[in-house]
């Protein structure tokens, strides 16, 4: 075979041409790019996806659980605002109401007189006069003084 080329084509051919039976390195060159991209996008996107979750680590368990429930159903279901309610429930701080509402409830019990045994602190045995040094008589106790 002859390397002449055809009368009718161009006698300057671009780069990216490769003669019959070479390997194509501007195909491999996109190839390893798309695959790249493909990954990085997809990285950026489940990135993007658990910022409410990051946002929320430092909140209160049942706020974070809320988020991630609500950001798992926007990931499955592709409904967007499920996401932006993560989000938004990701800024906000919730005020903790169990904190003072189970101590009102434990006070109550108390005044009530209904305090459980299992609630109740177990008082601590009486320790033995010798363990502690001899207090004069003419100086008061100082226990229980701060």
């Amino acid at each position: 075979m002859s390397e002449a080329i055809h009368p009718t084509a161009i006698h300057h051919l671009p780069a990216f041409i490769t003669a019959p039976g070479q390997s194509d390195v501007l195909f491999n060159v996109v190839v390893v790019f798309m695959i790249l991209a493909i990954f990085a996008l997809g990285t950026f996107y489940l990135r993007l996806h658990s910022l409410p979750e990051t946002m929320a680590h430092k909140s209160h368990k049942v706020q974070y659980e809320l988020v991630a429930v609500l950001g798992l159903i926007s990931l499955l279901t592709h409904n967007n605002i499920f996401w932006i309610a993560a989000l938004i429930l990701a800024l906000i701080d919730l005020p903790d109401f169990s904190s003072p509402l189970s101590s009102i409830s434990r006070s109550l019990e108390r005044i009530a007189g209904k305090v459980d045994a299992s609630t109740e602190p177990v008082p601590a045995e009486p320790e033995t006069v010798a363990s502690h040094p001899a207090v004069p008589a003419d100086r008061p106790s100082m226990e229980g003084k701060a």
